[in-house]
């Protein structure tokens, strides 16, 4: 065993040399190049207004021991399912999924904390939106336009509340639901008295710029480019890439590896726990698969929208950079954004609503600390949007010890869902997590006050949280 593993030490060094001595070349030649602008359309025309999609109707059978009453159809375009307990308190809670691919089929479902809603009184409703994609605009639209439709459909009082929560994509459109701006632009604005996101998308465009960060630092990492903007190259590459980067995917990376690990750590939010345990999980797949796409998210816009020209990439906590960061930094291909691609709108909503932090009701998200694929850094810019507009009160954090997208335990969803009605109802402000502090994020017990590990995940393999 000795003699192979001498050579492949020495494989590796070799290898080493070559990726470090490639960087540094591209230096050169990147120092006397201009960053790349991609062309700028002017469009009002964009591939998701030609898409045609097929709302799916799903039945809905009773939970067992819990019975209701219930609706399914089409309306709008959409697909929707509503249930209302015999005990119903008069109040309504929307359900936003989230992404559910690019194909033509439209589908709905309930909301996983759908037995303790029908227990606590609590109508729901859903809808599968009118356009599959990330389309948040959609997502908003017909989430709002259903909850506005509940009494002519169900035959049932108008309700004295409505609330909003939602899962990924869904969290996004549970966010921008309660945003200033989406009140003043939507065409079917509803005025929801709290929202509960969960492992959303609250930072709003920066998921796209995080996602074209990471692909590109993987390509450049693994010595494959790229050269172009977009990235055309990267699926093709993507064997060796991670052939470069990991020594057995997704568990155990290469020295090499390591570096975009710690370039990941910083754009997901800085040092925390869980982070390592995330950074090994198959989610790998699905950010490396995003690799190459044109900065339009797949039409969702008609122009690229997010640049790099001002990212740091950084492979340690260390904020000086080294030298062979700076080289790094100096050699991997800059982008130019465009902003404009996302502006508002005279039709509506912004095709990618935005989340700046200007809301009037009680907020209480939820975000697992090992996703990278809606890194942990969505809330903390939340926060600093929140805190800008004179709204921080507003909204109480919760950090969740897990390594993957919305792998929350039944009770941590209850919990955040509770936290958010008796705020609203009674004037008790729940307890939250400090998402900004780095040093309060770092510490190993970081996310164990509001984790509850109750069998619905697996986390046995995760490190405990320390005894106090």
């Amino acid at each position: 065993m000795l003699p192979s593993k001498l050579a492949l030490a020495c494989t590796r060094a070799i290898a080493g040399a070559v990726l470090i001595g490639t960087i540094g070349i591209a230096a050169d030649v990147q120092a006397r190049s201009k960053p790349i602008k991609p062309p700028v359309s002017h469009s009002e025309s964009r591939e998701q207004d030609s898409r045609a999609f097929a709302p799916i109707v799903s039945p809905l059978a009773a939970f067992p021991g819990l019975p209701s009453e219930r609706w399914t159809g089409v309306y709008e375009g959409a697909s929707y399912q509503i249930e209302v307990p015999p005990n119903w308190n008069g109040m309504l809670v929307m359900y936003a999924h989230g992404y559910r691919g690019t194909g033509p089929e439209l589908t709905v479902g309930p909301p996983p904390i759908r037995p303790w809603l029908l227990q606590q009184g609590y109508a729901w409703a859903a809808s599968s939106y009118s356009k599959n994609y990330y389309d948040v605009r959609a997502g908003i639209e017909d989430t709002n336009a259903l909850a506005l439709a509940f009494s002519e459909l169900t035959g049932k009082a108008q309700p004295s509340k409505t609330y909003i929560t939602g899962h990924s994509m869904g969290g996004h459109v549970a966010a921008a639901a309660v945003e200033a701006e989406t009140y003043a632009t939507a065409n079917n604005p509803v005025r929801y008295s709290g929202s509960v996101p969960m492992c959303g998308v609250t930072g709003d465009v920066y998921e796209f710029e995080y996602l074209m960060n990471f692909t590109l630092a993987a390509q450049h990492l693994a010595g494959q480019g790229p050269t172009t903007f977009p990235a055309t190259d990267f699926q093709a590459k993507l064997p060796q890439i991670i052939g470069t980067l990991w020594d057995s995917y997704p568990t155990d990376p290469s020295p090499q590896g390591e570096k975009l690990e710690g370039i990941v750590r910083d754009l997901s939010g800085g040092e925390r726990p869980i982070f390592a345990e995330g950074f090994r999980t198959s989610l790998q797949s699905v950010v490396l698969g995003t690799g190459g796409q044109d900065g339009s998210v797949n039409g969702i816009l008609a122009d690229s929208l997010s640049g790099n020209l001002a990212t740091r990439y950084q492979f340690d906590t260390n904020k000086a950079m080294s030298r062979e960061e700076r080289e790094f930094n100096d050699s991997i291909i800059r982008v130019v954004g465009h902003p404009p691609a996302n502006s508002i709108r005279p039709d509506g909503l912004r095709w990618i609503p935005v989340v700046n932090g200007q809301f009037n009701v009680p907020v209480v998200s939820i975000h697992t600390l090992g996703d990278l694929y809606v890194p942990f850094k969505h809330q903390q810019i939340y926060r600093r949007n929140a805190e800008a507009n004179g709204n921080g009160d507003l909204l109480v954090q919760r950090a969740i010890r897990a390594p993957s997208h919305c792998d929350f335990t039944y009770q941590e969803q209850v919990e955040a869902m509770a936290a958010m009605l008796q705020w609203d109802q009674q004037g008790i402000k729940p307890a939250g997590d400090e998402v900004l502090n780095p040093r309060v994020v770092a510490n190993p017990s970081y996310g164990c006050q509001f984790t509850r590990n109750d069998g619905t995940q697996n986390r046995t393999s995760l490190p405990a949280c320390p005894e106090s």
